[in-house]
């Protein structure tokens, strides 16, 4: 059984013994490959016969990774010394990574987000090599410092494939430790450098590292092993940031850093770009980085460019210029930052503590964070949040009296949190110990935004912070959910029905929160909610319904949910209040 099972496995395994001018079996999948020396294929150009003769003379596991032949797919060979028959011998194992595989590999070394400061837009991109087999190890990352200053890096590790996105993963990781020690580009190379000596697979990683005042543009940097970004000045003239050459990290440690700084005027955009972006087949170094600099200017030339929204995707469109008529000859990573030559303007709204002010704070509130280029996802976040704070003020502040004043302010720091303040001068109404649909606006206030203070003096001050970030655009249809639960958004009748079914757990909650924000267009619109199909109710769900259930009343609209009499669903809902905040049916 074990033969058996051996023989129809999916990789190609080889039983081997030393001197012997074939190997002593070999299961299915490997008798289809093409077969070179000692009737073993080549990865990447390497004889696998090399990888087992190293083996059997070290006596220590070998691996290698690249193409299975010429232009096959991307596989991990092992070879593991062991003794046949009482002989010296190796089994080699080849394992083909799945293209999936070394993509997740790569992004996962990508930040999940890039901070959103006033003074300076942040782009980055990644595009994989077509060729598989030289794909992984470049990266790129953009860490907020405080007062105004941002860590931007590049790198680009040796190799190809998983070992390589590994390698950058754990160079990536001693760079943000460092950076809480010392953040000065001369200290961290310093320290890249080090840890780059005693890791073999992270020596002759080539790395730029700057600090960039988004309010002044002084950039003080450093690079080891690295091509110099590229400066596009507001009048389109190019240059590359002055670099004194020094070696790639860990090749030679202890190689002093040269530090080198900058001052970027207001308009201009710095290009930092790992090495694919020169790469092409019989073209000169200079020549590759005239043609950077021309994509660069065509780039930030085209209409609209330097729009809030359309700055995100600068960084993907320089790649995208660079990219050969075949694909991409190397990894390409690229981060952008462009200096703006003006900061948006604070917002304040002085308004009636009433509860038909909310719809008009909503929508001002929703574009003026438009126009910070806060992706859908946070700005609806905020909103609500804002909404359940002046919601508070007009429903609790004035009881009894007459309304009085609310003011709604909005700000940004130089480190890009966003501060919304909601005023009034009214008192505090302390939520009830059972308050059903009333009382959880500080909950849901905590839920959706970075921090919540409530201050009391001569009124009630909630303040709202927020630390802006852009996210990469995903397709909201692939966010993954638990496998026995479901949340879809049917657009076939007259008004769009969210469809949850299956567990709706806390994860599966935030889906739910997403799809009803979607449908519902930030809550602007009546939406339905279908849980028929649902068979776990979780408290988190509850509190998703409960926030759409006050968004649909602020706006005009009254929530309707379908849920079975007699099911769990339904009792969960009663027992929260909120049968009487929602039409249930």
């Amino acid at each position: 059984m074990l033969l058996a099972a051996l023989e129809n496995a999916p990789d190609a395994m080889f039983c081997l013994v030393a001197d012997a001018a074939e190997p002593l079996w070999v299961n299915a999948r490997a008798r289809q490959l093409e077969a070179r020396r000692n009737g073993l294929p080549e990865i990447s150009g390497r004889p696998v016969a090399d990888l087992v003769d190293t083996a059997l003379r070290t006596g220590q596991a070998q691996t290698v990774h690249g193409s299975l032949g010429n232009d096959g797919p991307m596989t991990t060979a092992t070879a593991r010394p062991m003794t046949v028959g009482g002989r010296a011998g190796a089994l080699v194992l080849l394992e083909a990574l799945a293209t999936d595989d070394v993509h997740r590999a790569q992004l996962s070394l990508l930040p999940p987000s890039l901070p959103m400061l006033p003074d300076v837009s942040l782009s980055g991109s990644y595009h994989q090599a077509t060729d598989l087999s030289v794909a992984g190890g470049d990266w790129y990352d953009a860490v907020p410092l405080g007062n105004g200053r941002v860590a931007l890096v590049v790198g680009d590790a040796v190799g190809h494939g998983v070992p390589a996105a590994g390698a950058m993963s754990r160079l990536r990781g001693a760079m943000r430790s460092t950076l809480l020690r010392d953040a000065e580009p001369a200290g961290v190379v310093a320290a890249l450098d080090a840890f780059a000596a005693q890791m073999d697979d992270v020596e002759g990683t080539s790395v730029f590292y700057g600090v960039l005042d988004a309010a002044s543009g002084r950039l003080v940097y450093s690079a080891a092993g690295h091509p110099a970004p590229l400066v596009v000045l507001p009048d389109g003239s190019t240059s590359f940031l002055a670099m004194t050459p020094r070696p790639p990290l860990g090749s030679m440690p202890g190689t002093q850093a040269p530090v080198h700084e900058e001052v970027l005027p207001q308009g201009a955009t710095l290009v930092l770009f790992s090495n694919g972006a020169l790469a092409g087949t019989g073209i000169a170094p200079a020549e590759a980085l005239d043609r950077l600099g021309e994509v660069a200017r065509e780039v930030l030339d085209a209409p609209g460019a330097l729009d809030v929204e359309a700055a995100a995707g600068l960084a993907a469109a320089v790649a995208e210029g660079v990219r050969r008529p075949h694909g991409w000859l190397d990894d390409v990573a690229v981060l952008v930052a462009h200096r703006r030559a003006t900061a948006q303007q604070s917002l304040r709204m002085d308004l009636v503590a009433v509860p038909s002010a909310l719809p008009g704070v909503r929508r001002r509130l929703s574009a003026w964070l438009s126009e910070l280029g806060m992706g859908e996802q946070d700005r609806v976040a905020v909103m609500v949040a804002v909404g359940e704070a002046c919601a508070n003020s007009a429903e609790h502040a004035y009881r009894g009296s007459e309304p009085g004043p609310m003011s709604v302010t909005a700000q940004v720091d130089v480190d890009g949190v966003l501060t919304v303040t909601v005023r009034d001068e009214g008192a505090w109404r302390p939520p009830d110990r059972d308050p059903g649909d009333r009382g959880r606006g500080l909950l849901i206030m905590r839920q959706l935004v970075d921090g919540v203070t409530l201050a009391e003096d001569g009124g009630t001050t909630v303040t709202l912070s927020f630390r802006l970030r852009r996210t990469p655009e995903e397709d909201l249809d692939e966010h993954r959910l638990p496998d026995n639960a479901d949340v879809v958004v049917d657009r076939s009748g007259e008004r769009p029905v969210v469809r949850a079914r299956g567990a709706v757990d806390a994860a599966a909650a935030e889906q739910l929160r997403i799809r009803m924000l979607e449908a519902s267009h930030g809550g602007a619109g009546p939406t339905e909610l279908d849980l028929a199909g649902v068979s776990l109710f979780s408290s988190a769900a509850v509190r998703v319904v409960l926030a759409m259930a006050r968004i649909a009343r602020d706006e005009s609209w009254r929530l309707v949910v379908h849920a079975p009499e007699g099911g769990v669903t339904r009792h969960v809902l009663e027992i929260s209040g909120l049968d009487g905040l929602v039409d249930l049916r």
